[in-house]
């Protein structure tokens, strides 16, 4: 049956060419793992990638149920941790995931920056990775208010003034990101939506582009 769907669909489409051009593509043997154990290091791009897909699912899983509004946003993260099914299980891959995705990034930027993968031909790509880093960042400053509980809310406050301290573009920051001159419903829902549409836009765009690159560059030598 699967077999006849595929037919089905490969005869219109035409995807076995890109199928097999992926599924044939050469791993250089420096990144096996079973002929130098160096090479799991070459790993941690991607665990993060794997992690990143699992955020993007679990997240979507809680958008199902929160409400972003400062009345409703705290019971809503309640009613899905003890009401919803498996519901506090995949709220906590969410929010243990947003601090084991940093980890991860930042140990494939180390692998990165140390084994020379980011001079030429790969500056751009290392310049994506950056923009990458930033905006995984700010979904995760982003995502922290939205429980709207004590914790959250403090953290934030502490976050927005330190943004306000930056020279020349700080009072700026600040105003797009509460919407007014405390942390209110504004702010709840500013913080919903770059959480939710705008950095994720951004990350799928830089993603795309990064690995466009790696696929036209190939993966980097060993140090």
């Amino acid at each position: 049956m699967m077999q006849k769907m595929y037919d089905w669909v490969d005869e219109r489409l035409n995807i076995t060419p890109m199928w097999r051009d992926l599924a044939d593509h050469e791993v250089p043997e420096h990144v096996n793992p079973a002929h130098h154990f160096s090479a799991f290091v070459y790993c941690f791009g991607g665990l993060t990638f794997f992690i990143t897909v699992i955020q993007i699912l679990s997240g979507m899983f809680l958008t199902m149920y929160y409400v972003p509004d400062v009345i409703n946003a705290y019971e809503s993260v309640k009613y899905l941790q003890n009401e919803v099914a498996f519901g506090v299980i995949v709220r906590g891959m969410h929010h243990w995931g947003a601090s084991l995705v940093i980890v991860m990034m930042f140990l494939h930027t180390l692998r990165v920056f140390f084994t020379g993968a980011y001079k030429k031909p790969r500056e751009l790509n290392w310049v994506v990775g950056v923009l990458i880093f930033f905006v995984m960042l700010g979904l995760g400053f982003t995502g922290y208010l939205l429980p709207w509980d004590n914790t959250a809310y403090f953290a934030t406050k502490v976050g927005v003034q330190i943004a306000d301290s930056v020279p020349f573009i700080g009072p700026y920051v600040k105003t797009l990101l509460t919407g007014g001159d405390i942390l209110g419903a504004q702010t709840l829902t500013r913080f919903f939506a770059i959480h939710v549409f705008f950095l994720p836009g951004a990350l799928l765009g830089l993603l795309g582009a990064h690995f466009v690159m790696i696929r036209s560059q190939g993966i980097s030598g060993p140090l």
